[in-house]
């Protein structure tokens, strides 16, 4: 038996590098885990390696016969805190020298510990981990951060997660690209030769690109009628100078740009609609400044709107916090009255403006009649099934009379979103017929099973392509707004919320610009030709605080990231995206998808609106979450401590002091379950230049608590006796804190970490 030793992240880490690093991520994109697929509050990859890395490898003090002076354990700890300098730098993610090293340190405290002589390649030390190093375990997967970066070091890691979108992003991050790396394209004309290594999906990579561009080309020739190109003749370019240099020509639409509109209170009016808007203002740009200017019509009554560029105002916003204004009389337009005309169903819309790639940018247009008759044409042959939430965290819609799924979305883009979905069978059949000409194993066994073969290949391929299909949907929706600085289509998820969006964008899915189909395939096909493709990893559907549904009988190490209290509700936003991967996937991934909706009751977050009253979803969290670290704590490995994310928001800080309810719950719950917190470690995951808010759910810090299962024969003390022993320990703790670089917003939070330290033994 192993003697158990202090690892590194119960001493000391090496905050200021793991900072910079995971704050610099949230601005890294191509090739990023996090373009695969939208996930709310994932953990930085950097945190994530250098948590996992820094539990498997021993701190210098463990082993006084190697390190005797407090002055040689700092020598070793600088030298482990150099490898982990490297380690979090997002360009060394795919270095063989950089993880190698990093591998070597972990095989290095296995070897020790065993005995064992170190192996002599660094494929060597790769076997040695698979075989003897520890399993990671995370039952709250979410995006699959930490699965995958378990991986990346060379760990077998089993994911789990209760939410079916969470767990199929995780298989589609870590497992699935495992399963056919080194696999060469299939399609006909595929070049055949691997680009790569032979651990890379890089084959399955171009098969995406392939076939999401088949898919785009049958979708065309089916609705490309609905989204026809804008012919630029006649009075619209003699009325606009900046147009005269492309008078003839047709122009792809990049979006339709949308208003919501009411009757107007004002009796004079006979009920007449008029715009809600947030902003006329279409193009910040100084060099192709561009707005929509509402003209009032002749008979006093209709409104018609032309688009203006150059210098100028734009109108100002008819909506704001306080109600709307009508544009034609000045009335006010109270909250009370939109909402009762939303519930009402006469809550309406109109064509505001045209957005179409020109050759030096984007061209600007006012409607046209016929534009928009042909958005009225599209009709959807079928429509998402289910009820939003009567109330749930962050959905603000349906006092507004928005109550089904549908109803989040115009017709033209449930007839794309649903032609592209229903395209996900026949692609996936012409991928397996592809793949069986191209000599892989005519196996049957689908990739639910296990497959490995041309079947399970085509079930890849449309796995991928339906999660394109989903990131399509978070640009095509009726709350997806027009970002007028970046000039370009914003997705429906800019924050953690379903809010009502007065002026709406309709983006084309067959143009070359922001939230095309075919860029969400691009998106999708460079993460799974960067990501490790690693074996040994394995992922599950499975709620973390229900008997444990693992298979295998090996001890593991716990790195997770659970819900944070009431910060985002995870279930009721990501139906959403369920709607469609059911759709396009329940024969894929029956079990996945067996249920309509995500499921919920057993979420384990504080909803009021669940569990009827805050302190009633209080105590439901508490409960369940005391249930899941319980089952942790029954399955960990003794040798390494578990680590355990809590993020925290500023303004709840700011709120509530140090301890705000979220994280005195959560402590709670540890202490509940029988762990003793060993290191808490604050991390930083949010751009420095990055405004929190007021009155927002944006996280601010992540707390990482180093726990240890607390022993039988712990001793019992008195009150005067800890505040004793916190006197005593809690200063030294704090000066660790501060010389590993921790920021001064974050010391007191961390100190509470430290004090429950000796208060949890």
């Amino acid at each position: 038996m192993t003697q158990m030793r202090k690892k590194l992240i119960e001493t000391a880490l090496p905050l200021d590098p793991i900072n910079k690093a995971s704050s610099r991520e949230k601005s890294i994109r191509h090739g990023h885990p996090s373009t695969l697929h939208l996930w709310w509050s994932r953990k930085p990859l950097a945190t994530c390696r250098a948590v996992l890395f820094a539990q498997a490898v021993d701190d210098p003090a463990a082993w006084p016969e190697l390190f005797p002076t407090e002055q040689e354990q700092n020598v070793e700890r600088e030298r482990l805190f150099g490898i982990m300098s490297d380690l979090v730098v997002w360009e060394h993610s795919n270095d063989p020298g950089v993880m190698g090293r990093a591998r070597r340190e972990i095989v290095r405290s296995l070897a020790r510990n065993r005995q064992d002589d170190l192996p002599a390649t660094p494929q060597g030390d790769l076997a040695y981990l698979q075989k003897y190093g520890p399993v990671i375990r995370d039952p709250f997967c979410g995006g699959g951060s930490i699965v995958l970066e378990a991986q990346r070091l060379g760990l077998r890691a089993l994911g789990s997660d209760l939410n079916p979108v969470a767990a199929l992003i995780t298989k589609a991050t870590c497992e699935i690209p495992g399963r056919f790396a080194g696999q060469k394209a299939v399609y006909p004309q595929a070049h055949r030769e691997l680009a790569g290594t032979n651990q890379s999906a890089a084959g399955l990579a171009e098969d995406i690109l392939h076939y999401g561009a088949w898919m785009r080309t049958q979708a065309w020739e089916r609705i490309g009628h609905f989204y026809p190109a804008v012919r630029l003749d006649g009075d619209a370019v003699a009325r606009r100078p900046d147009l005269q240099g492309l008078k003839g020509q047709e122009l792809t639409v990049i979006a339709f740009l949308w208003v919501r509109t009411v009757a107007s209170p004002d009796p004079a009016l006979q009920g007449a609609h008029v715009p809600l808007t947030s902003s006329f203002l279409l193009s910040a740009k100084p060099k192709n400044r561009a707005w929509c200017e509402p003209i009032v019509q002749a008979d006093g009554r209709s409104l018609a709107y032309e688009v203006r560029v150059g210098t100028g105002q734009a109108p100002r916003k008819t909506v704001d916090r306080s109600g709307g204004r009508c544009l034609i009389s000045g009335t006010s337009i109270p909250f009370p009255y939109i909402r009762a005309e939303g519930q009402a169903g006469r809550m309406g819309s109109r064509l505001m403006a045209i957005v179409a790639e020109g050759r030096r940018g984007r061209v600007f247009l006012p409607p046209t009649r016929e534009m928009e008759e042909l958005a009225q044409q599209a009709q959807p042959t079928w429509k998402p099934d289910g009820d939003l939430p009567e109330k749930a965290l962050g959905f603000r819609v349906q006092e507004y009379g928005i109550l089904q799924y549908h109803r989040l979305f115009t017709d033209r883009q449930l007839v794309a979103l649903t032609t592209f979905s229903d395209l996900i069978a026949e692609v996936r059949a012409e991928a397996i017929r592809d793949a069986e000409a191209a000599g892989m194993s005519r196996d049957q066994t689908p990739l639910a099973d296990g497959g490995a073969g041309a079947t399970a290949y085509g079930d890849a391929i449309a796995t991928y392509l339906a999660l394109a299909v989903d990131k399509a949907a978070d640009y095509w929706s009726s709350i997806s707004s027009w970002g007028s600085s970046r000039t370009s289509v914003r997705n429906t998820f800019a924050r953690q919320a379903i809010p009502m969006v007065w002026d709406f964008s309709e983006a084309n899915p067959f143009s070359n610009s922001t939230g095309n189909y075919l860029n969400c395939c691009q998106w999708i096909s460079k993460v799974v030709a960067t990501v490790p493709a690693g074996r040994g990893t394995a992922v599950i559907q499975a709620d973390a605080a229900a008997p444990d549904r693992a298979k295998s009988g090996e001890p593991h190490v716990f790195a997770t990231d659970p819900p944070y209290y009431d910060n985002i509700g995870y279930a009721d936003l990501s139906d959403f995206f369920y709607v469609w991967l059911r759709r396009a996937l329940k024969s894929t991934w029956p079990e996945l998808f067996a249920t309509l909706q995500v499921p919920k009751a057993d979420e384990l977050i504080a909803s009021p609106h669940r569990h009827g009253g805050r302190h009633e979803a209080q105590q439901f969290f508490m409960e369940r979450m005391r249930f899941a670290l319980m089952s942790l704590s029954a399955r960990t490995e003794t040798e390494f401590p578990s680590s355990i994310f809590y993020a925290y928001k500023q303004t709840e800080a700011d709120r509530e002091g140090t301890v705000s309810t979220g994280w005195a719950s959560f402590l709670q719950a540890a202490v509940n379950a029988g762990f003793a917190i060993t290191g808490t470690w604050p991390i930083r995951t949010e751009l420095s230049n990055r405004p929190v808010a007021t009155g927002t759910n944006a996280l601010a810090s992540s707390v990482v608590l180093a726990c240890r299962k607390r022993p039988q024969n712990a001793v019992v003390t008195t009150r005067g006796q800890f505040l004793s022993n916190l006197r005593k320990e809690l200063p030294a703790s704090v000066q660790t804190l501060q010389s590993s670089g921790i920021a001064p917003v974050d010391l007191a939070q961390a100190a509470v970490g430290q004090g429950m330290r000796v208060f949890t033994r």
